[in-house]
Parts: structure tokens; C-alpha cells; sequence
């Protein structure tokens, strides 16, 4: 569960004492959110979701109050796959103390361990309009992605969950003048580090044992989550920037 440090957003003086860093925000998601990118919170920001107060030098700054509703989001993206334009309503509607019902979406199983570990992980899906909506995007656009290997549809026409995210952060690269065809060699990049992630949990996926494979599952989260940190930092070190 998403952990906030204890005493709330606070007022005046005392809150500024416990506002947080982008980085900060970051560590603490990323106990629930493994996957949480700066650039997503960023996009989030951009999006409306969250309002982070800024420093007079520009950095942001969030409070515990943010850092919940962060979780929120990424919570109804992750396990409900909602536009953003429905998860803001949501929210606003939850701080006006409404309750609010979120739709439950069918997923499908992953493996045989799944009855006997109703905790494992299983794969949701999105349908290629409800990506389309909660991405932004047009046909056209998607299609060109598609072209390029950067968003794929798995075999009966649907797309895994973290294509949302994909969509998403290729639009936000787009308005930089950073088109799909530059994106080829990130996506070569992520295509090698994947495999050397399944090189280290192979042996588990074709262990007999249910337990066994399922915890590669967990393995392979924790070594993905690895290897995105480590990729961003050398990305900043060749470029010699800190990101704030």
C-alpha cells in the first residue's frame, strides 16, 4: 500500500517542511508503482491531475496530499485502465466526500499458477478505442507507432496495459519535435534489456514447480524496475543533467 509520511499536507511553514521532491515522490511510489517514470508524474502534472507547488527556481514541490492522489491515479490507470478525463472526475468527485463505484474489467489469466496463487499478477487488457481515448491520439498516430514496433496489439486485437503508458509518453515526446521513426533505437534498447531479463528468469518460467513460477513473475518485475532506474541514470549522465 502506498506509504505518505504521517501528519498530512500541514499549513504555512510547517507544511513547506514536508513537502517532498519529484525525486522523493518518485521512491515513495515506487514500493507499489515499480514502474513509475519522472516523466509520468511530470505528464500527469501536465495533464491536470496533480498541482505541485514550485520553488522560485522552478522545482516542484509535493505534498502528502499529492503524493495520495498520485497513488490514486496510477491505481485506476493500473487496475481499471480509465481515461484521464474519468479518473479526474473520480477524484474530484472522492474530495467532495462522494463515493465513487470504478468498473470492474475482466482479466485474463496468466499460467496455471493463478488459481493456486490468487495473488499473482495477471494481465489486463485495453481495447484499441479505449487506448485511443485514454492516450489522445488518432488512428493515424497509432497506426504510425504501430509501424514502428513502439505500440504492438497482442494476437486477438487488444493491447496490455502498459501501452496506455507508451501512448502516452510518445505524444509527450512528440511536442518536442522527437518523432516515432527517432524512437526506433529506444526501442531496440528496451528489446535488448528485456532479454537479458528473461535470460536471468528462464530457468524459473520453465521450473515444475507452480510456486517456482510464479516467483519469477516477481523476479522479473523487480530486475525491469532495475534496469529502467539504471537506464535513466546513464541517460542523464551522458546528457550531465539532474533531473529536479
Amino acid at each position: 500500500m502506498l506509504q505518505t509520511p504521517s501528519g498530512g499536507a500541514g499549513h504555512g511553514a510547517a507544511a513547506t517542511d514536508r513537502l517532498m521532491s519529484i525525486g522523493t515522490v518518485l521512491n515513495v511510489l515506487r514500493d507499489e508503482f515499480p514502474e513509475v517514470t519522472i516523466s509520468k508524474i511530470r505528464f500527469l502534472e501536465a495533464e491536470g491531475l496533480i498541482e505541485p507547488q514550485r520553488t522560485p527556481s522552478g522545482y516542484r514541490k509535493f505534498s502528502a496530499h499529492d503524493v495520495e492522489r498520485l497513488g490514486h491515479v496510477l491505481r485506476m490507470q493500473r487496475d481499471h485502465y480509465l481515461p484521464l478525463k474519468v479518473i479526474r472526475e473520480h477524484l474530484d468527485a472522492m474530495e467532495r466526500g462522494e463515493a465513487v463505484q470504478l468498473p470492474t474489467l475482466g482479466r485474463q489469466r496468466d499460467g496455471e499458477s493463478v488459481p493456486e496463487f490468487p495473488e499473482a499478477p495477471t494481465a489486463a487488457r485495453i481495447g484499441r478505442e479505449e487506448l485511443l481515448a485514454a492516450a489522445g491520439v488518432g488512428e493515424e498516430e497509432l497506426g504510425e507507432w504501430e509501424s514502428y514496433g513502439l505500440v504492438t496489439p497482442l494476437v486477438d486485437g487488444v493491447y496490455d496495459a502498459e501501452a496506455v503508458t507508451v501512448a502516452s509518453l510518445i505524444a509527450e515526446l512528440r511536442r518536442f519535435g522527437i518523432e516515432p521513426r527517432h524512437l526506433r533505437v529506444m526501442k531496440a534498447a528496451a528489446d535488448r534489456e528485456a532479454g537479458l531479463v528473461d535470460q536471468v528468469v528462464a530457468p524459473l518460467k520453465r521450473h515444475r514447480n507452480p510456486q517456482t513460477r510464479a516467483h519469477a513473475e516477481a523476479r522479473a518485475k523487480e530486475l525491469a524496475g532495475l534496469t529502467v532506474r539504471l537506464h535513466a541514470a546513464l541517460v542523464q549522465t551522458a546528457l550531465g543533467v539532474r533531473l529536479p
